[in-house]
């Protein structure tokens, strides 16, 4: 049989959230079948003993009852936690493709827009590469409380979500990955260019306080988004917005 190849001369680009998605096969099924399947193993054991029991060859019964059903426990408590994960990798998951369809509107209007930037250790949830500049995008899907407080006040340097600071400050983590793609823009094609950080918050009302006008950083509902960066002045000749777009494209192939 003759060999054959692949028709795709190069990988495709990757799509919102796939990271959130890889993660959450990962935990299903590579993490929660082996808890699984080791319960399944010791329970194979235990009705093995019993059968040994009952037809009068009795062999360390009680032992391998009382593991089993401690090791039955711990796999359920695990698998629990799993599933846990991964309702809120899910969550976080429809909260990039959401924010991927906004996105995707500017095409129209003359924006590149890359999903899923695979960093070290980390990745860039959005890249909009607009003739308005490059932007940064960081999704933040967090649940909503049923009563209260539900809205999201930005000052500028922090945000606080339904009253409280998130253990992990989002604002700085954009700020990181827009610092990231600066750097591999710069590597790549020797321009350097200003990437703005933004953070979205999926269904949230977002509250700027009056300190946040003159922030670096961007905090807004995701439907707000597209308008802020169609509407913001021209930086960038087309020339150089598919430039930018076609180096971080490949830098999105090479790393898939």
């Amino acid at each position: 049989m003759s060999k054959k190849r692949s028709p795709l001369k190069a990988k495709p680009l990757r799509n919102p959230g796939e990271s959130l998605e890889r993660e959450i096969d990962r935990l299903i099924n590579d993490r929660a079948m082996a808890y699984v399947a080791v319960a399944m193993v010791m329970v194979s054991i235990a009705l093995l003993e019993w059968i040994r029991w009952w037809t009068g060859f009795k062999f360390a019964l009680g032992t391998w009852t009382v593991v089993t059903t401690l090791v039955v426990v711990g796999v359920a408590i695990l698998v629990w936690r799993t599933r846990v994960r991964v309702r809120r990798l899910r969550q976080g998951l429809d909260g990039e493709k959401a924010v991927g369809q906004y996105l995707e509107r500017l095409r129209d209007r003359g924006a590149h827009v890359l999903h899923d930037l695979p960093g070290d250790g980390f990745n860039v949830d959005h890249v909009v590469i607009h003739p308005s500049g490059v932007y940064a995008v960081e999704t933040k899907t967090y649940s909503k409380p049923v009563k209260g407080d539900a809205q999201i006040v930005f000052d500028g340097e922090k945000v606080r979500v339904a009253g409280y600071e998130p253990e992990r400050d989002p604002v700085r983590q954009a700020r990181a990955c827009a610092a990231w793609v600066r750097e591999q823009v710069a590597e790549t094609t020797g321009k350097t260019v200003t990437v703005r950080p933004v953070v979205v918050f999926p269904g949230w009302f977002i509250q700027p306080t009056a300190e946040s006008r003159g922030s670096d950083v961007w905090v807004l509902n995701p439907k707000a988004l597209p308008a802020f960066i169609d509407h913001s002045d021209r930086v960038m000749p087309d020339t150089d917005v598919h430039l930018l777009a076609s180096s971080l494209s490949r830098h999105v192939r090479s790393a898939s």
